[in-house]
């Protein structure tokens, strides 16, 4: 009995110095983490969509409040000294899983502007054919309303084959697309004074 007492003992000891172990080490490592997801993941999704602003919207971005409470990353594209666009990251599930897609809102005609891939893991050669630029095209300068597939009375045209992943990058610019009014006053404060 007294051997089980002690084992116990000792793996509720090192269970829980490498929890704490594991936990120092999440931490230590969470800005570097950050920063590679942001150059490689969201970036080249990023550069995309916010194409030819003046800042480098990686270095300005803000965390914004939303209603739920929760906070959001905010990516600020500026064009003859003010705020003239903004970016962010959201996800809707598609076939295989989320779907991540970078959304540009222009705030002066409060459209979509562009829309680019962030992650994705949708079956190679079937549901990966919405991640082209035909696609994506009709993102562009759309307005805030009507996002959604034709099949379902919205604007968009599904690729054929990818009904799944095609629904999934809908529904993730339509997230984008309720989030963005609440955001784009908090924006305007946040970089404007």
């Amino acid at each position: 009995m007294r051997e089980l007492i002690k084992m116990v003992l000792v793996l509720s000891l090192i269970g829980t110095i490498s929890g704490y172990g594991l936990a120092a080490l999440k931490q230590a490592t969470r800005a570097d983490i950050e920063e590679q997801v942001l150059t490689y993941v969201q970036g080249p999704a990023l550069l995309g969509v916010l194409a030819g602003v003046e800042n480098d919207p990686i270095k300005d971005r803000r965390k914004l409040s939303l209603e739920d409470g929760g906070e959001i990353t905010v990516f600020p594209g500026f064009r003859g000294g003010r705020l003239t666009s903004l970016a962010f990251e959201t996800f809707a599930p598609g076939y295989s899983g989320n779907i991540g897609v970078m959304v540009a809102f222009d705030l002066d005609a409060d459209t979509v502007s562009a829309v680019g891939v962030t992650t994705q893991s949708e079956t190679p050669g079937v549901g990966t054919r919405v991640f082209v630029p035909g696609f994506y095209e009709q993102f562009e300068d759309h307005p805030l309303t009507g996002l959604g597939l034709k099949k379902d009375n919205g604007d968009i045209d599904a690729v054929s084959g990818a009904t799944f992943s095609s629904a999934g990058t809908v529904n993730a610019v339509g997230k984008a697309a309720e989030l963005y009014p609440g955001l784009k006053e908090k924006a305007r404060a946040a970089w404007n004074g």
